[in-house]
């Protein structure tokens, strides 16, 4: 899939001021500081679609990019966030497990995970809730570049057999790196064939 244009649609605050739109969406989410923002950068080939911030959990929003004018890419806020209050993380937690139960034309979430360490209780669990939620998910390990591949192998191996107890089966998986471009073409690619079939 080649990115001819990659538009910000809309903000959203709640499901109901999710936009309109019938088209086929793809959500990224991930706990805080997992690179997101970077690799969404690197997705829509555009330096600054999504802000990087250096300030863990700053995407408060749910955040609606219109791609090739064939599907949405949506930013979702990070899980995890430190320095929200307890209010704060209810509120965005609520407002974001709305979407993705309710949101009719979701296709996928991809689940963005830091490839550097071993499986953690807080991705574990967010997975967990997708499976018994029975919402469509690939899990994405991010930042490859930083470490080993022998070392990204083992914690992605380590994931999916925390996952095996709970779960049948297992999820698309994908490794990328912001900083080399891995995993982009392949993300595409599997993005542009949920669209097409």
């Amino acid at each position: 899939m080649r990115i001819q244009s990659a538009n910000f649609e809309l903000s959203a605050i709640s499901l109901d001021s999710c936009p309109d739109s019938k088209l086929p969406e793809f959500a990224f989410i991930g706990r805080s500081n997992v690179g997101k923002s970077s690799l969404l950068n690197v997705l829509s080939n555009q330096a600054a679609l999504a802000r990087v911030s250096k300030t863990p959990g700053r995407t408060r929003e749910i955040n609606f990019f219109t791609i090739n004018r064939t599907w949405s890419l949506v930013d979702l806020p990070g899980y995890g966030y430190a320095k929200a209050s307890a209010s704060d993380r209810e509120r965005f937690n609520e407002f974001v497990s709305d979407y993705l139960r309710e949101r009719e034309n979701l296709c996928c979430a991809f689940v963005l995970i830091d490839s550097r360490h071993e499986p953690q209780r807080i991705d574990q669990e967010f997975v967990q809730w997708l499976v018994e939620g029975e919402i469509p998910f690939a899990l994405v390990f991010t930042k490859s570049d930083k470490v080993k591949p022998s070392a990204v192998k083992k914690n992605i191996a380590g994931f999916l057999e925390a996952m095996a107890e709970w779960s049948e089966g297992q999820p698309p998986v994908f490794t990328t790196s912001s900083k080399t471009k891995e995993g982009r073409r392949e993300l595409l690619k599997f993005i542009e064939e949920a669209i097409t079939t």
